[in-house]
């Protein structure tokens, strides 16, 4: 059985709108994408080799999956670690309104999401990876089907813009399961849900377990 693994670029203040370029999503007349290409390192490359190294299939929400679709299948270099995975692997959609997807190897998933990404998960082999996608994140964790957030946070604040998390998210709680920090200055940090957060009292005697 696979494990649902998401990654998320956001900037300090949680936004996650169109990291990639200007025009890659201009929701609300938001003008800052690209804001990660400034921090793409040697170090940040690696990683991003390492998770689709680990790749098995991926899933993906309707708006990413059009951002990918429309640039990756135009990249047929057999050495790019990323572009050979991802043109060769199955590729999932969270659609109801997407019928005839154009990039080979596309199933669109328009039912159950709960049902249809459980069944996924339990017959992949290797990880089964959600790339961007917040909205569909969001309801992943709410499903409580997520099981590891790669979380890279990039020094800079923009101050409009989708957040990753808005008011409403589902409570979470993660455990954190390492890290590291490129010289760009990008946090990688990856977290394993560990279910609903626990609360406690600063005034009362400290009883938490140690670690």
């Amino acid at each position: 059985m696979g494990k649902l693994v998401s990654t998320v670029f956001v900037t300090l203040d949680g936004v996650y709108q169109a990291p990639g370029g200007p025009q890659e999503d201009t929701r609300g007349g938001f003008t800052h994408g690209g804001w990660s290409f400034r921090y793409g390192d040697d170090d940040f490359g690696r990683f991003v080799t390492e998770v689709f190294d680990r790749s098995g299939a991926y899933l993906l929400g309707r708006r990413t999956y059009d951002i990918f679709a429309s640039y990756w299948p135009k990249m047929t270099d057999p050495a790019d670690p990323v572009a050979s995975r991802l043109n060769s692997l199955p590729k999932y959609v969270a659609s109801t309104t997407l019928t005839d997807p154009a990039w080979a190897g596309t199933t669109v998933l328009g039912g159950d999401l709960a049902k249809e990404v459980t069944a996924l998960k339990e017959r992949t082999e290797g990880e089964l990876q959600v790339h961007g996608s917040g909205a569909l994140v969001r309801s992943l964790l709410e499903l409580e089907l997520l099981d590891t957030l790669h979380l890279l946070t990039f020094p800079v604040v923009l101050g409009t813009g989708l957040r990753l998390f808005p008011e409403g998210t589902p409570p979470t709680a993660f455990r954190h399961t390492g890290g590291r920090i490129t010289p760009a200055g990008v946090s990688i940090q990856t977290y394993d849900v560990a279910g609903r957060p626990e609360y406690g009292d600063y005034s009362l005697p400290d009883d938490r377990p140690r670690v």
